[in-house]
């Protein structure tokens, strides 16, 4: 007997926040290693910001299978561009309206992808950041983040663009997302204190090894409630 189609209805294994910025001459995003199983911290080692070619790079929360099937199709797609050896490379804005589309289009056949994204890299040589979450909805923006991070990081960024008339060098922004993974370790019941960047600059993209937060508890003996 054959069963009907059934769609996903609640993502399984996820992630949670990618953090991105924009500095001088690039663009950096963050991703703890944590894949959480409800509320079971399940995978340690998971990858969730990923390399797409030497100016683009992707990073995801949500979902992590339906993560893992789109990356394969963007991947098939790159691999098509490099089998034509044409000199074209896939750029960010491309990858960012086309992920808008294909998330649009299965939300539509209510059989969304669960997963909201974070796509950077350099256009023409300037730095590109933008977000695209389940419904296809899209924005462009100098920092940004997903999950828990949209409410605890976004505010720390957005204060220290300002307080430097957006003009951060390299280490300042490695500094700042360092700052705000902290935080998020320390507040978010889903977060992790080993952490991947993805960086993209203007001699390529690469994705670095992943970083160990230094974090210190001793002030929790002097909260109440905590056990």
């Amino acid at each position: 007997m054959e069963h009907p189609k059934q769609q996903t209805q609640n993502p399984m294994v996820t992630g949670t926040s990618v953090l991105g910025i924009q500095f001088d001459g690039g663009v950096l995003i963050a991703a703890d290693l944590l894949g959480s199983y409800g509320s079971m911290a399940q995978m340690r080692q998971l990858q969730r910001v990923f390399k797409v070619n030497e100016k683009t790079v992707i990073g995801a929360s949500g979902d992590y299978s339906d993560y893992q099937f789109l990356l394969e199709k963007i991947m098939q797609k790159v691999n098509q561009d490099n089998c034509l050896n044409d000199g074209y490379v896939y750029k960010p804005k491309q990858l960012f309206s086309w992920c808008t589309r294909v998330l649009y289009n299965r939300r539509s056949n209510f059989d969304p992808l669960w997963n909201r994204l974070v796509i950077a890299g350099l256009e023409n040589e300037q730095p590109f950041l933008g977000c695209v979450d389940l419904l296809g909805n899209a924005y462009q923006a100098p920092c940004m983040a997903t999950g828990y991070g949209n409410y605890l990081a976004v505010p720390i960024m957005r204060e220290f663009l300002e307080k430097h008339n957006n003009r951060i060098t390299e280490a300042q922004a490695r500094d700042v997302i360092d700052r705000c993974m902290k935080l998020l370790y320390y507040r978010d019941g889903r977060a992790y204190d080993k952490y991947s960047i993805a960086i993209v600059t203007r001699e390529g993209s690469r994705v670095e090894e992943c970083k160990e937060l230094q974090t210190n508890w001793s002030v929790a003996s002097q909260i109440s409630s905590y056990d």
